[in-house]
């Protein structure tokens, strides 16, 4: 595994309003690696995420991708630069066709390479291709979470930035999810996933970070989190 920094948050504090959500964070991510960011319903994970994708601010500190900051770089630029952000809820365009959401994945990139990152896609995601021309907003919830990973591979990432993958899901498809993102980690796309299912997501991690109430208080290595007392006990029923 590459020994490369790709991702560097340093002294990041969000507010939103009076409320101070995200405290004094710092993490990194090399290249390579599924580093994974759990904590419980409000821990400050998503606004984490969404900080370093420009949507929100950090009032100090440092973001730096792939050696470059991106501190205060708008949130469409920092996509171009190969940073792609999957989010909380999916947020896929309903009305359009599974084809059109992928195509909009690409925005960034010119139409060139559009046609070959789509046969990738359906590559990694047969089931898309069966049902490239229907309407996105009649896909099951997996289908769908299928379409926002697939719309986020279109913009050819470097880091893919995976928030609450398995929000929702039957059990079932939380495994199918979770094998997609090991195989999309394979393809060599690395990944920063940020996840409530503690369990699922510590068992496919190289590294994480425990977030509590705006602050990291545990990280290493996810295996030895995962058989950590402390993260047991709190996370993982044990």
């Amino acid at each position: 595994m590459s020994e490369k920094t790709i991702l560097s948050v340093k002294d990041v504090n969000v507010y939103y309003g009076p409320i101070h959500a995200v405290k004094d964070i710092s993490f990194d991510v090399k290249e390579g690696e599924i580093v994974s960011l759990v904590g419980a319903n409000g821990a400050g994970k998503s606004t984490t995420l969404a900080t370093v994708s420009g949507l929100l601010r950090s009032k100090t500190g440092s973001i730096e991708f792939m050696g470059e900051s991106i501190f205060s770089t708008p949130a469409h630029k920092i996509v171009a630069k190969g940073l792609c952000h999957v989010p909380e809820g999916r947020r896929i365009f309903q009305q359009l066709t599974v084809e059109e959401n992928l195509e909009l994945g690409a925005y960034v990139r010119g139409r060139d390479g559009i046609p070959a990152s789509k046969e990738l896609v359906f590559e990694q995601f047969p089931r898309l291709k069966e049902r490239r021309r229907q309407q996105a907003g009649t896909l099951s919830g997996g289908e769908q979470q299928m379409l926002a990973m697939g719309r986020g591979l279109m913009c050819n990432p470097k880091l893919m930035m995976l928030d609450e993958p398995s929000m929702g899901l039957a059990p079932i498809l939380v495994e199918q999810i979770f094998e997609i993102i090991q195989t999309l980690h394979k393809s060599g796309v690395t990944i920063l996933l940020v996840e409530q299912n503690a369990q699922m997501a510590l068992s496919i991690a190289n590294r994480a970070y425990v977030l509590e109430t705006g602050r990291i208080t545990m990280s290493g290595d996810a295996h030895e989190l995962m058989n950590d007392d402390r993260v047991r006990s709190a996370y993982l029923g044990g």
